[in-house]
């Protein structure tokens, strides 16, 4: 880069920069900076014989300004004619200040289009580097479209200077990343690959990250860049550190490069080429030898070059996967790693060997450490670091080490962090029905599982449990013996209520021969559990209740008693009323013979692959594995495992790629079923109203699936709860959306479903809620054949007594058929009436995306339920006396009021 010329100092923009330095409040330096956008101004205005040097200067004032938070509205023209000039002084301001500041949409966009290209055909390489970083820097479209012929030429061409082919390559990346359609092709590809093999390492360097997102895009045209990069690595893995004296780092030659090529290798499979292979091995063998090499230098920034070679080398490793002397001795590096001090060490050593532990070469090798990381997940502090020791305990198990780990995990359990308990708990039950050789293990694991972490233990978990049991006579008397115990605990998770209230009400029989466990004592221990329940677990101990009377008849009078009871056969519940009053009718009225028929034992269920392994794999997946099927409309005909019955509810189940994880430890409701269209033949039911007749009343038709291609997602979710799919359908035409009609009143009783979805665009939420604090996870998926790009969603601030905070979205693209996750933090500030919005933005196809999204964010959500007695009620109430605690207001009734109704709602 050309030096400052002499003399060349801007003494005006230094002055004017100390005063505002000088300033002592905002005021001050907003009267300061008003005084010199006027004389600013009236300079450009009036005199007209300003030269280069002034206009620099006064366009570096206006652009000192706008870095200090001021908007600027005039000036552009003056910054464009200075590209005009032949001084790299003023023509680096110019192309700066349209960097900044300058809209990209501008009229004047055409003219500063001109004067790139002139200085892109001119003969000065600095000036040609300024152009092609200004290009890089707008980087949009029109750019993209002005220059897509251009800088190829540029960047191959045998005239040009190699600091100019660095910014080339890279000013071309960034114009790919805006419009992939106008990558390189034909006569350009060989040209291209072959700057691996420039002698200047900075342009092997920038062309590498070229070529490497060219190769993702069409990686068949660029294959033959493999054997080149091969043989480039190979010359920087075999050299020593002298050979690179301008591009080694802290002794480690070249260690960007390096690990460019590393991860470019890996967008291929191993080479057939069998000299290549042999010398890739060696690169790779060489790599792994240099790392237990003594460090030549104390300094974390040698041993961090050296560890990142080290652990993109394992990368490709294992991507490669067909070389056991090479996996097994990675391994052993890492197993080094696992008791290094540096907690970012063991992290990723943790990381690496968990995709080792899948390789048939190596797994055996990541056990030998199953001790360390047993270790590691008692005494680590670090959560990230014992989370991935969970997930490496859960990739190295098998049937000679499973009854171990899962103890170990099932230990750590009780302590671990709330927000990867769920996640645990579905590892242990997929370990524990995965490797159990003897079922009364299996189910002595699940009760442990249920009593230790009830709260996170879902309902495909426990049903899956009952389904085994069910299936398996060998361990059924034992299991009902286990869960009448566990059921003998003073604090018994309700999860283990529902799972003791069937295996009870199916096979109580087999251990009612026991004075301990008499007919009488099983009813008497489960209907001390009843009013600590839900309504759902109710009905489920109803059913248990009439199943009872069929087993054993002595106890007939006692449960016909509790049926009998006003809270059952008043319930505010719909769902318990009616089991109340059907059950007590089919008691007084049906003969044995009839009972023992309707209340018969449950029959086996079909023996199907485990649902709760799909959470897992919904969660682990990588983003690039399931495009095109990010988001399918699931129709569920599930098996409502309430104590005999085998409801079948139809259930439209959202399955999304990115789940995110319950941080502040809520249980969100499943979603509702409105604004889905099933396929079903007859309409849909609520869970409370597909209830089974008992009576031979009509059972709900079965659902007709929609055949669906992907026969991953079919093998996945075909257990007991069968689930055909449904395809996203396809938009040929983009239409840009201005307005939208979501469903946000739907939330106040719900806190998972979609919030709005038309042809083009799905939105899914999740909300969760503690004291005032509150998360909502927007899920966004592109139902189009477009991309939906500068996606942004920005609160509107539309209400100071709720504030809405997004975080960070990951990319700002959504590629068509994906997703993408934008989590909202909301704070209740005080009492409010009307919801937030957000600002969603994209473009698409060349129009613009831009609408208001209400949040479904009620008063009601920050309620916590209080539990108090009458009297303590009354103490509270009486000493809301001060001023400003009672208030009253009288309105109107739009309907007429049912006394009679509400003292039974009520009571």
């Amino acid at each position: 880069m050309t030096p400052p010329v002499k003399g060349d100092g801007m003494r005006g923009l230094s002055v004017f920069i100390s005063d505002i330095r000088n300033c002592k409040s905002r005021e001050a330096e907003i009267k300061r900076i008003n005084k010199e956008l006027a004389n600013i101004r009236t300079k450009f205005k009036g005199d007209k014989t300003l030269d280069g040097y002034q206009k620099k200067k006064y366009v570096c004032k206006l652009l000192f300004i706008f870095l200090l938070g001021h908007d600027i509205d005039f000036g552009q023209k003056e910054a464009v004619n200075l590209l005009v000039s032949n001084k790299y002084t003023e023509k680096q301001i110019g192309y700066l200040f349209i960097s900044v500041i300058l809209n990209h949409e501008s009229d004047l966009m055409r003219l500063i289009i001109q004067n790139i290209k002139n200085d892109l055909s001119s003969r000065n390489p600095i000036f040609i580097t300024l152009a092609l970083q200004c290009i890089a820097n707008i980087g949009n479209r029109e750019m993209a479209d002005a220059f897509a012929q251009d800088i190829p030429k540029l960047l191959v061409s045998g005239d040009t200077l190699d600091t100019v082919k660095q910014s080339a390559a890279l000013c071309l990346l960034k114009l790919i990343r805006t419009a992939p359609e106008l990558m390189p092709t034909g006569e350009w590809t060989t040209r291209i690959i072959h700057l691996l093999n420039d002698q200047h390492l900075g342009v092997v360097t920038a062309a590498c990250s070229l070529i490497d997102i060219l190769v993702k895009r069409n990686p068949e045209e660029y294959k033959a860049c493999v054997s080149l990069a091969v043989s480039r690595l190979s010359r920087i893995v075999t050299s020593t550190y002298t050979d690179f004296q301008d591009y080694t780092y802290y002794f480690v030659p070249a260690p960007w490069l390096s690990v460019k090529i590393l991860r470019l290798l890996q967008n291929y499979p191993p080479p057939e080429d069998p000299s290549i292979k042999s010398r890739l091995n060696e690169c790779l063998d060489t790599i792994l030898q240099k790392a237990q090499e003594a460090l030549k230098s104390k300094k974390l920034q040698h041993s961090n070059a050296k560890n990142a070679v080290l652990f993109e080398a394992i990368n490709l490793i294992i991507h490669i996967d067909s070389e056991p002397n090479l996996l097994v001795k990675a391994c052993n590096q890492l197993g080094n790693f696992l008791s290094h001090k540096d907690t970012n060490l063991r992290y990723l050593a943790l990381e690496s060997m968990c995709l080792l532990a899948t390789s048939e070469f190596s797994h055996e090798a990541v056990k030998k450490h199953q001790e360390t990381v047993i270790n590691a997940l008692k005494t680590e502090r670090d959560i990230s670091v014992r989370q991935r020791a969970v997930d490496l305990l859960y990739a190295m198990c098998d049937r000679t080490n499973a009854e171990e780990i899962v103890k170990e995990m099932l230990a750590y359990l009780e302590t671990a962090d709330y927000h990867i308990r769920e996640e645990m708990v579905l590892k242990v039950a997929i370990l524990a029905e995965k490797y159990a050789v003897d079922y009364t293990w299996y189910v002595d694991i699940m009760l442990n599982l249920i009593r230790i972490a009830g709260d996170y233990v879902s309902e495909e978990v426990w049903y899956r449990v009952i389904q085994i049991v069910v299936n398996r006579t060998d361990v059924q008397g034992y299991a009902a013996k286990t869960v009448f115990e566990a059921l003998q605990a003073p604090a018994c998770h309700e999860n283990m209520v529902k799972v003791g209230g069937y295996i009870l009400g199916e096979f109580g029989n087999l251990i009612a021969g026991d004075p301990r466990s008499s007919p009488l004592v099983q009813f008497e221990l489960l209907h001390s559990k009843y009013h600590l329940c839900s309504p759902q677990t109710r009905c489920l101990l109803l059913s248990t209740y009439v199943k009872f009377i069929n087993l054993f008849s002595e106890i007939k009078q006692q449960i016909q008693h509790v049926l009998k009871q006003e809270n059952n056969l008043k319930s505010s519940d719909v769902e318990i009323q009616q089991r109340s009053v059907e059950y007590l009718q089919l008691s007084m009225i049906a003969d044995a013979d009839v009972l023992a028929t309707v209340l018969e034992e449950m029959p086996s269920f079909p023996e199907r692959e485990s649902s709760i392994l799909s959470s897992i794999l919904q969660k682990k997946k990588p983003p690039m594995e399931t495009i095109g099927q990010k988001e399918e409309k699931i129709e569920k005909t599930t098996t409502n495992v309430q104590n005999g019955h085998e409801a079948k509810l139809g259930q439209v189940q959202s399955i999304a790629n990115v789940q995110p994880v319950d941080l502040i430890g809520l249980n969100s409701t499943p979603p509702s079923t409105k604004n889905h269209t099933p396929t079903a033949v007859t309409p849909l039911k609520s869970d409370q109203e597909a209830l089974l007749d008992i009576f031979g009343g009509p059972v709900p038709a079965p659902v007709q699936s929609v055949p669906v291609s992907n026969n991953n997602l079919d093998s996945l979710f075909s257990d007991t709860f069968g689930v055909p799919t449904q395809v996203v359908s396809e938009v040929s035409q983009f239409n840009p959306i201005l307005s939208i009609q979501d469903n946000h009143m739907q939330f106040i009783f719900t806190n998972v479903d979609t919030l709005f979805e038309n042809e083009a665009l799905k939105i899914f939420i999740k909300c969760e809620f503690k004291q005032n604090l509150a998360r909502l996870t927007l899920t966004f998926l592109n139902k189009t054949n477009f991309v939906f790009q500068n996606f942004s969603v920005e609160s509107t601030g539309n209400n100071d007594l709720v504030r809405v905070l997004p975080r960070a979205l990951e990319t700002n693209a959504i590629s068509s058929q994906s997703e993408l996750a934008q989590i909202l933090n909301v704070e209740c500030v005080n009492d409010f009436i009307e919801c937030p919005q957000v600002l969603v933005q994209f473009s698409c196809e060349g129009t613009q995306s831009k609408f208001e999204l209400n949040l479904p964010v009620f008063l009601n959500k920050f309620f916590d339920p209080v539990q108090m007695d009458s009297q303590t009620f009354f103490t509270r109430w009486k000493n809301l006396a001060n001023p400003g605690q009672e208030q009253q207001k009288i309105f109107k009734a739009n309907f007429p009021i049912d006394k009679d109704r509400n003292s039974q709602t009520v009571s």
